[in-house]
Formats: C-alpha cells, structure tokens, sequence
C-alpha cells in the first residue's frame, strides 16, 4: 500500500476511503469508483452528439451532485450549464462556478424563493419552472427585493403525471403573466417525460414521447402568436434524448444517468433491440465492495447494504462476472450467490448500481480511477442539498 494516509487533512478509512496515487486495490469499501476513460468517453459522446443535431445539452445535475463532474462535462461535453431539482442543490452549482443554472422544479416556500433571487449575485444565469400563475407574484416580488432576474420556463406535464399544467391556454396565460412581471423573464418551456424513461422498447418510449413533442408543439406555436419566443423548449433523458434532439421543437436536452449509467438504465434496449449498456452507454460508476465473511460454502456477504445503496430500481448487478450473483441486503451486509466458492476473503467487487442517483445521494465521495491508479477523489458537493 503506497505509504498516503491523508488527503488535505483527511484521513483514509476515516474521512475519505483513497487518496490520488493510491493503488486501485487499496480503496476502502463500501465507495463509489468512477472509471475515469469510460466517464470522459461517455461525456464526449453525449456531447458530440449535441452538437451534431443542433441542439444544447444541460446536464442533470441532480444525478452525480457533484460541481467536478459538471464542469468536466461543460469541459468534455460542451454543456451549456446544469439543472437540478433543489434551490439548496442549485446554490451549490452556482458558488462552484457553474455559470447557467435551472431549478427544473417548481420554487413555493417563500425562504427558497428568496435564496434563488439572490442565486444570480453569485454570477449564475438563474432559472426555474413556474406551473401556477400564483407562483409568479412571489417570483417577481422576490427578484426586485434584490435587484436581480429570475428566469421562467412554463412546465408542461407531458406524461410523468406529476408538476406541469396540461393545456396550451394554461401556458399561454402564465407565460404572459411572466412576461409582464418585473424582475422576471419568460425563457421558454420544460417538458420531461420522465414515466418513460425505462420503459425497455424503443417503440413504447417513442410513442410516448410522441405525445409529448405534440404537446411542446403546440405550445410553441400558442406563444409565437402571442409574440412570445422560447429560449428554451427543454427536457429529454438518457432513455429519449434522441427523441427530444430530432424532434425539430425541443433546443435543449437534460441527460444525467449518460454520464453514469445503472443497472435500471442498461436494461433498456435501443433501436436495433440491443441493451443500451453493450454499446451505447459505457458503466462508469461502481459501488466498490470487498467480502467479508464466506464460511458458507455457496454464499458470501460482503460490506455494501442498503446503507451504501438505493435499491428501489432493483438489486445491483456485480460487473464483469457471471458467475456470482449478487442476490439479497439489509442494511450493512449484500449477500452474494457463489454456488462454486470462488470468492475470498477481501475480495473486491465492482457493483453497478441499480439507480444512480440516489445511490451517489447517499456517499461523499467519489474515487476516480485510471490505470490502475487512484486519480482524484472528489466530493458529492451537494450531497444532503434537499431544500
């Protein structure tokens, strides 16, 4: 083991579980390991893939939480700036040097709405989704307490049944009440499908999202007649961005999980009926664990439980072996299948989570790996952001 025990003061098996230089095989367990190459080769792709259909790409950061790997996917990827779903969350970006930043979610407490009229004081373009006319009074009277502007995209319920008005006359009427408010400008629609993100055929997320692009549609032309231009018509995942990017009315996409990926997410299948975690989508992101305890013969149990994971989109898939099954967790034990007892004692395994973000959520670190080698160890900078 490389003789580093601290990282600008922290301590290793204390503070933080590696330290740059480290060797691979030294990491403690349970942590999150991003592979370096496959995270930059999935950046760049997302991002050349932008660019190439004409479109923005605002990166979802609500799933890594992490202001490192939003400023290496502006850097890699030409990302334009980040959303996220907290004002907390959004004030991390800002103070890190992200310069754009959406609030994709609806701002109502009256403490939140005064942290996000005072975002832009920090030098970051200041947005958020506004679906109740009432919403827009607060906004306003918020933004001129401050001398600053607030940012406004109508959000359009497309499909995930939750935030967003769901006529073209709703749109219409808040999106005027924005533009007449002062302190506030009116920069276009939100419009995330997110129920069928992993649905797993392409037909059905096509069908889907169709009905979405209809209603955008819609809605674009309603406001053009009003003489009202969108900056932003935004939405689009990991599951649809290909839907959103060539549907000549979406400008902006919003993928997060690209950059990661799960074991949720590589269940789905592209075009051509193939996984989109065998050739579209590289894992990234690990959930490092070693075993612990093998005196049952076909069983083993190593340190990544609940507590280290969310498995609300099922069990994580262990990488690169079939011959071991990662079947079964309570809070601070996995138990893995290893009917021929290959496995030993402190073992590494490299886990794919079932759902990334809230699985990041719940660390403060990552461990970025290249060669072998630890790299950088970055912080989940907004981890336990949730107001």
């Amino acid at each position: 083991m490389k003789d580093v025990t601290t990282f600008d003061g922290l301590e290793v098996g204390y503070d933080v579980p590696a330290v740059p230089g480290m060797d691979e095989a030294d990491i403690q367990t349970p942590c999150l390991v991003l592979d370096l190459d496959a995270l930059e080769r999935n950046i760049k792709k997302m991002g050349d893939w932008a660019k190439e259909h004409g479109v923005r790409h605002r990166v979802h950061g609500k799933m890594h939480k992490s202001v490192d790997v939003a400023k290496l996917q502006e850097e890699l990827g030409d990302a334009v700036g980040v959303c996220c779903q907290k004002v907390s969350e959004a004030e991390v970006f800002a103070r890190g040097g992200i310069k754009d930043v959406l609030v994709s979610n609806q701002v109502r407490d009256p403490a939140k709405i005064d942290r996000l009229a005072r975002m832009p004081k920090l030098g970051a373009r200041t947005i958020c989704c506004v679906d109740d006319i009432d919403n827009v009074a607060d906004l306003s009277a918020a933004a001129q307490k401050h001398g600053t502007e607030i940012e406004c995209l109508i959000e359009i319920d497309c499909g995930a049944g939750r935030c967003g008005v769901t006529t073209t006359e709703a749109v219409v009427e808040i999106a005027k009440a924005i533009d007449a408010a002062p302190g506030l400008k009116f920069s276009g629609l939100q419009a995330y499908q997110g129920a069928m993100q992993h649905l797993d055929l392409y037909e059905d997320r096509k069908a889907k999202i169709d009905i979405a692009v209809a209603m955008v549609r819609d809605a674009v032309e309603a406001l053009k007649a009003e003489g009202l231009e969108c900056d932003i018509v935004g939405g689009g995942g990991t599951g649809s961005y290909y839907f959103e990017g060539n549907s000549g009315v979406y400008n902006e996409l919003q993928c997060g999980s690209y950059a990661f990926m799960d074991a949720d997410y590589g269940r789905i299948l592209d075009k051509d009926g193939n996984r989109i975690d065998q050739g579209e989508w590289e894992n990234a992101l690990f959930l490092l664990t070693s075993v612990m305890s093998h005196v049952k013969p076909d069983k083993a149990i190593c340190d990544a439980g609940l507590k280290a994971q969310s498995v609300d989109s099922g069990l994580p898939v262990i990488y690169g072996r079939d011959d071991v099954e990662y079947v079964k967790c309570s809070d601070e034990h996995g138990v893995i299948s290893d009917p021929e007892g290959n496995l030993e004692i402190n073992e590494k395994l490299k886990l794919v989570p079932g759902h990334c973000d809230p699985t990041c959520n719940v660390h403060d670190w990552y461990v970025g790996v290249r060669n072998g080698k630890v790299e950088v160890v970055w912080p989940v900078s907004a981890r336990g952001k949730a107001y």
